[in-house]
């Protein structure tokens, strides 16, 4: 299973791509997920060939999305960004481009939900020609508010559906879902990803509450076992937003998603 093991950045929030791609290296790791923001910070064709120096592949890039905003000219902008986002992928080497979706800019969730498939339908054909796969994230139903309109893996399946793309299955986000494991079966070959961590009760935190694998509830190998079956046969990201593990040494980090990945996916 180690194969498939990769790094997502915001795990190890404390490095820059430079410094987490190196520690892949030492532990092991042959796959990172990169964050824009983080490739910003040095450019593009630099994070690049870090990466590709470090003999490192990218599992996916993250984020597009964010779809929904108040006025059609920044609707139009947010898909301008992700065409931009789909050229860093490409230049990354990223086949996958994760949308975090957007949420509503004025309590009118289902008018955020028409603006999130107008824009991924917008971008759809850039996509395709690029040879991006675009893979919607549905997000936990406490993050509708400020980050996703997309709740459920049903939905984010309705959507796939519709406009012919991809899912990404963040374990944090969907193992409450009485229609999950429904949902992955027929979700099958539009996987496009699967992110593991874990849900402690109560969360410290709705965004930087996530764990360790192994440390909360979360049926961790069931799920990854379904998404197996489904025909997900690729990269699996660990990826945790933690203030307490971004405050820890780096490395000390890296040992634990080894042993613990091993352990519980």
């Amino acid at each position: 299973m180690k194969q498939r093991l990769s790094l997502n950045q915001m795990t190890v929030d404390q490095w820059g791509v430079r410094d987490a791609a190196a520690a892949c290296k030492r532990h092991g790791v042959e796959w990172i997920a990169l964050w824009r923001h983080k490739v910003a910070e040095i450019g593009v064709s630099e994070a690049a060939a870090i990466v590709k120096g470090e003999g490192l592949r990218v599992s996916s890039l993250c984020r597009g999305g964010m779809f929904p905003a108040a006025t059609a000219e920044e609707r139009a902008l947010r898909i301008q960004d992700n065409k931009l986002a789909i050229d860093e992928a490409v230049e990354l080497g990223a086949g996958v481009l994760c949308l975090v979706c957007g949420a509503a800019p004025d309590r009118d969730v289902q008018g955020a939900r028409r603006m999130i498939e107008d824009g991924i339908a917008a971008v759809v054909p850039y996509a395709r020609e690029r040879g991006v796969r675009l893979g919607i994230e549905p997000l936990h139903p406490m993050f509708c508010s400020d980050r996703s309109a997309i709740c459920s893996l049903r939905q984010a399946n309705e959507l796939a559906e519709r406009l012919n793309v991809g899912v990404v299955i963040d374990v944090y986000h969907v193992w409450w879902d009485p229609d999950l494991y429904p949902q992955i079966e027929r979700a099958g070959k539009r996987i496009l990803g699967f992110h593991v961590n874990d849900w402690v009760a109560p969360p410290v935190d709705h965004l930087k509450g996530r764990v360790m694998m192994g440390d909360g509830v979360i049926e961790i190998k069931r799920m990854r076992e379904a998404v197996d079956a489904a025909g997900f046969t690729g990269p699996i990201e660990v990826e945790i937003f933690n203030q307490a593990m971004w405050d820890s040494p780096g490395d000390e980090v890296m040992a634990k998603v080894v042993e613990r990945f091993a352990l519980t996916v």
